[in-house]
C-alpha cells in the first residue's frame, strides 16, 4: 500500500528536483521556500557512508559544535560529586549527582538530553548500560562526556553542541538547527556538521566515504546535497 502524502506534502515535494544535487546553499534556499508548518521544524542532514557498520572498526562518531547552536533546550544530567558537581550546577546542569542519580536512572528516570560523567563516577555509571546505551546517552570519553572538566562539557551542550553516530544501517542523521533560522546561519551550522562527518573517516574506510547527503525539515521531503566540495581525497 502506497503512503498517503498530505497536500502540503505533495506542494512540497514539487518544488524539490530529485534529478540533481543541490549545493548547500541551494538545498537551504529551496527548504526555506517550502510551504511551512504550525510549528518550528528541526532541520536535518542525513548521510549514507559507504563503511560496514558490522565491522568495529569502520565505527563512525563523534561531535560538532553548532555556530550557532541548535535552537533546541537541551537538559543535562551530569553523575559527578565534590567540586566537579558544584560547577556542573553553576553551569545550567538540570540534574547533579552519583549513587542517586544512578539509582533514579535504575528505576526510569529519563527526563534528560544528554548525559555526562567524570571518570571517577563511571565505575557505577557503567552499570547503566543497558538502560542509557539504547537510548544512545551512555557518556563516552570520545564525545567529551566523560570529563573532568564537568562545567566545559555542560556549556558545550547547551551551546548547542550535537553528537553523531553510524546507526546499524550505515547511515548517520545530525540536527543543524530549527526551519526558522536565517539561511546563513542554516548554512553555517550545515557546512561544520558535514566537516566533522567527513574528518571523522575510519582509516579502515576503502572507496567513497559519503555516498550521499540528504537536508531536509521535519515535515518536508529529502533535498540531495551535492557532497563534493566537502570531500578531501
Amino acid at each position: 500500500m502506497s503512503l498517503k502524502r498530505s497536500k502540503r506534502y505533495r506542494d512540497a515535494a514539487s518544488k524539490v528536483s530529485v534529478d540533481r544535487a543541490y549545493s548547500l546553499s541551494e538545498a537551504i534556499t529551496t527548504l526555506k521556500n517550502l510551504p511551512v508548518t504550525k510549528f518550528d521544524q528541526t532541520v536535518t542532514l542525513s548521510f549514507r557512508l559507504g563503511v560496514d557498520p558490522r565491522q568495529s572498526d569502520q565505527m563512525v562518531r563523534g561531535t560538532c559544535p553548532l555556530p550557532h547552536g541548535s535552537g533546541k533546550s537541551v537538559r543535562v544530567l551530569v553523575f559527578a560529586e565534590g567540586a566537579a558537581a558544584e560547577a556542573a550546577r553553576e553551569a545550567g546542569a538540570e540534574f547533579v549527582g552519583y549513587k542517586d542519580m544512578v539509582d533514579k536512572c535504575v528505576q526510569g528516570f529519563q527526563a534528560f538530553d544528554v548525559a555526562i560523567a567524570t571518570p571517577a563516577c563511571m565505575a557505577e555509571v557503567r552499570k547503566l548500560g543497558k538502560v542509557l546505551g539504547p537510548r544512545g546517552l551512555m557518556p563516552n570519553p570520545k564525545t567529551g562526556t566523560v570529563t573532568d572538566d564537568t562545567a566545559k562539557a555542560v556549556r558545550e551542550v547547551k551551546a548547542g553542541r550535537v553528537e553523531f553516530k553510524l546507526d546499524k544501517n550505515g547511515n548517520i542523521a545530525v540536527p543543524v538547527g530549527k526551519f526558522s533560522f536565517s539561511e546563513q546561519n542554516l548554512g553555517e551550522n550545515g557546512a561544520a556538521v558535514i566537516d566533522a562527518v567527513v574528518k571523522a573517516r575510519p582509516a579502515s574506510a576503502k572507496g567513497r566515504f559519503v555516498e550521499n547527503i540528504t537536508l531536509a525539515a521535519t515535515m518536508s521531503p529529502g533535498i540531495r546535497v551535492d557532497a563534493a566540495p566537502f570531500l578531501k581525497f
